[in-house]
């Protein structure tokens, strides 16, 4: 079964940890039109727009030759944000798309293969929210509160999200930890089936996702599907203006 799909990029300009980081310049290129460009190499994109509340970014987006979209500013997700894009496009009586695409603005290297496999994960007709995983190979990371880490059935399906590791096992040492099990990160791309997409803004917060602050929690705790994918491909997301030094090698 084919899906039609768009890809929007939200874009904030405001970030605590790295103010004005979709303008960045990585090797003459600003971070948002490198993320962009990649997008729209994927080949089960349709279309491709960024989704920012900034003027500045909207003008840059704008004379790079992108297309780029303004949105509110009082949006406190990105999932959040996509949703009036797909409610703009609809307004204007552009063709809707089956599926709709969350690409994260701060990992100008993505892989546009990795877009294709999330969306994917939509042909599947039970899935009403595709997302890849990883695997973890450093056992600090199963430690680390940074590195979401995913439990998934033996369908995919992913059972629960957390900082902490999952699952916990009491009988044996730290360093042995990925001996005895296969751990998974999440790779923080979502692929939402657009008729799903309403529904999922609108339920409230559950206490999993207060506490731990992922807001994927709040979707399972409702009930939805959310499908994965394992990739093998390394991600770079720049969060603080020193992640910048680990793409000394990708420019």
């Amino acid at each position: 079964m084919s899906v039609s799909a768009l890809g929007v990029i939200p874009a904030r300009y405001g970030s605590s940890r790295f103010p004005g980081k979709p303008l960045i310049m990585i090797d003459g290129k600003s971070m948002i039109m490198r993320v962009y460009e990649q997008a729209l190499k994927s080949k089960m994109l349709q279309k491709v727009v960024v989704a920012t509340d900034d003027e500045r970014i909207f003008n840059h987006v704008k004379e790079s030759g992108g297309e780029v979209m303004m949105t509110s500013a009082s949006h406190v997700s990105g999932s959040s944000r996509i949703g009036e894009v797909a409610d703009k496009l609809s307004v204007a009586g552009i063709c809707p798309f089956d599926v709709i695409v969350n690409i994260q603005g701060d990992e100008p290297f993505i892989d546009p293969s990795q877009i294709d496999l999330a969306v994917s994960l939509l042909q599947n007709h039970e899935s009403q929210i595709g997302t890849l995983i990883m695997r973890i190979t450093d056992s600090e990371d199963i430690f680390n509160p940074n590195v979401v880490k995913v439990v998934v059935g033996h369908s995919g399906k992913a059972m629960y999200f957390s900082r902490s590791p999952i699952p916990f096992f009491r009988s044996i040492l730290r360093e042995n930890w990925l001996q005895n099990e296969e751990y998974y990160r999440h790779i923080g791309l979502y692929a939402f089936r657009t008729s799903i997409l309403k529904t999922i803004l609108d339920l409230p917060p559950a206490a999993s996702e207060l506490a731990e602050s992922l807001e994927q929690l709040r979707w399972l705790h409702y009930g939805f599907k959310i499908y994965t994918a394992v990739t093998d491909i390394e991600t770079v997301g720049i969060d603080v203006p020193a992640d910048l030094l680990k793409l000394t090698n990708k420019t």
